[in-house]
């Protein structure tokens, strides 16, 4: 894709909704009631859903809105790899194995945070929003 298609405003409108979806990227038991991981991306996805009413539905040219997602993407990051060790392992029947879908995940959504934060960080994306 080139830079020009990257800054297309109905690229850059799709991006900043779908961008809730890193946030949220937990196998299903981390959101069951006995567990205390679901309020973290619960509260950084609705930072971002605040930041893109903001930019989408107000129009605003303020600066903040860019901040909040960065901080949400960025505090994403960091709080996976600080859970990563503890949710390597599970003890299921007796067996100790590796938590696959737990890993594979936290990759996927820490790669694809590192990515939102570099394209939300181009010049031509905050103009291109604004046009």
């Amino acid at each position: 894709m080139s830079r020009r298609a990257l800054a297309n405003r109905g690229m850059i409108v799709t991006i900043l909704m779908l961008q809730v979806i890193p946030l949220v990227l937990f196998p299903l038991q981390s959101f069951s009631a006995s567990s205390q991981e679901w309020w973290l991306p619960a509260m950084l996805a609705i930072l971002v859903v605040v930041a893109d009413l903001q930019l989408i539905g107000r129009r605003s040219t303020q600066i903040w809105p860019w901040h909040l997602f960065s901080f949400a993407h960025g505090f994403n990051i960091i709080s996976r790899l600080m859970m990563i060790w503890p949710h390597t392992t599970r003890y299921v029947n007796g067996v100790i194995g590796m938590n696959t879908p737990y890993v594979i995940l936290s990759a996927v959504a820490m790669t694809s945070s590192a990515l939102l934060m570099w394209y939300l960080e181009l010049p031509d994306v905050r103009i291109g929003l604004i046009r």
